[in-house]
């Protein structure tokens, strides 16, 4: 199995793709010891990255337009940033505490000196 570059697996379609893949999993299964060969493993993990990534950009588009994505297309981040109020709900206020504001609003005093 000859080294491939990522690059050049992200040019081809996912026929091509899937293909290569049945051709490298076919020689892999013939090989008795891949490490001799230059790690037949790597370059199948490589393929399967690229698919995957490949599959992950095309949903991306077809949801970009969607009011709700899938899980798995969400952000990460951490999940007390998931579970964090959004400025807009931090910044709303209840009636009581709009008229207490509106009632007792906070003085200002300038004091000469």
């Amino acid at each position: 199995m000859a080294r491939i570059k990522v690059h050049e697996l992200r040019e081809k379609s996912k026929t091509d793709l899937s293909a290569q893949l049945q051709d490298f999993k076919a020689e892999l299964a013939l090989l008795r010891v891949a490490k001799v060969t230059g790690g037949g493993e790597e370059v199948i993990a490589q393929v399967l990255t690229v698919i995957s990534q490949k599959q992950k950009l095309a949903l991306r588009e077809a949801y970009k337009t969607k009011k709700f994505l899938p899980l798995d297309l969400r952000p990460k981040k951490t999940r007390a940033i998931r579970r964090r109020l959004t400025k807009h709900q931090a910044s709303l206020k209840t009636e009581r505490e709009e008229k207490k504001e509106i009632y007792f609003p906070i003085r200002k005093y300038a004091i000469k000196v």
